[in-house]
């Protein structure tokens, strides 16, 4: 399956596969291994304590019992509700970099109905997101079966210019869909050399180029949540995702692949078309 570390905000441009890096624009000097150190046990780097973007997946599930309720106040019911999802972003100071993207999972998986995807400076503010839901009439028929919460950082596997981890890097919701999985690697991937690591991240790079209209936003759970990455994808293309994930699978990195599920196709729609897909 997809290796989380390929990239921060985009499939990169092709580049050669495992062997020697490449050099830099006319200095000679290594360019495509950024860090081969992740470690820190070489370089003894310095924390890093920059201002990075948190981001919370947050999953609901419908209670069948709230399509029983009489039109009048379902309609009503989810006013109040709408109200309180785009309230958080409106009644937001701009310097607070709040970001939500809305979809439905309506028909698409029986576990879930919809999800909610929030990017924020700070984790206080995905509490004060849910309070505002959790005052709302319609949390009294909502579960949340999956939530996840990561960070933004930069990959220590491609060199780049965006993406490094500084300022709002990430913007999501550019796809009609968005392919969301958490992803934990396995020990032993850990135990290998960071030259081989860079090795088969360079094939896996490699093997995505071709994949334009796929756009990945990976994101970091060390330490925060159960998961150690949670990937998703923005896409126009469905069949292209499909094809980049299979082409994947028969990549060294692959191999190193402890779980990577559950996976989840969302539908970009606004608060109020999602809303009415539940009833």
């Amino acid at each position: 399956m997809t290796q989380p570390d390929q990239a921060d905000s985009t499939t990169p441009a092709p580049t050669r596969p495992a062997g020697p890096p490449s050099t830099s624009q006319g200095g000679g000097r290594p360019k495509r291994m950024v860090d081969l150190d992740p470690s820190g046990q070489v370089t003894q780097r310095e924390p890093d304590r920059a201002n990075r973007q948190f981001l919370n997946y947050a999953f609901f599930k419908l209670d069948p019992a709230f399509r029983r309720l009489p039109h009048a106040e379902r309609e009503e019911i989810k006013a109040e509700f709408r109200a309180a999802v785009e309230g958080w972003v409106e009644g937001a100071p701009a310097e607070k970099g709040l970001i939500q993207r809305t979809y439905s999972l309506v028909g698409v998986r029986s576990d879930v109905d919809f999800m909610l995807w929030r990017i924020a400076f700070d984790v206080n503010d995905f509490q004060d997101a849910q309070a505002r839901l959790n005052r709302t009439r319609l949390m009294g028929y909502l579960a949340q079966p999956n939530n996840y919460v990561s960070m933004q950082k930069r990959s220590q596997y491609v060199n780049r210019v965006e993406g490094s981890g500084h300022g709002l890097e990430i913007l999501p919701g550019q796809g009609k869909y968005l392919f969301i999985y958490p992803f934990i690697k396995t020990r032993p991937w850990y135990d290998l050399t960071p030259h081989s690591r860079q090795g088969m991240m360079d094939e896996h790079i490699y093997a995505s180029g071709p994949f334009k209209g796929v756009r990945i936003n990976t994101s970091y759970s060390y330490g925060i949540d159960d998961q150690e990455f949670v990937v998703s994808f923005d896409s126009d293309y469905p069949q292209e995702f499909v094809d980049l994930v299979h082409r994947l699978r028969y990549t060294e990195a692959s191999n190193y692949t402890l779980r990577d599920t559950p996976m989840f196709t969302c539908v970009k729609k606004e608060i109020g078309d999602v809303l009415n897909d539940l009833a």
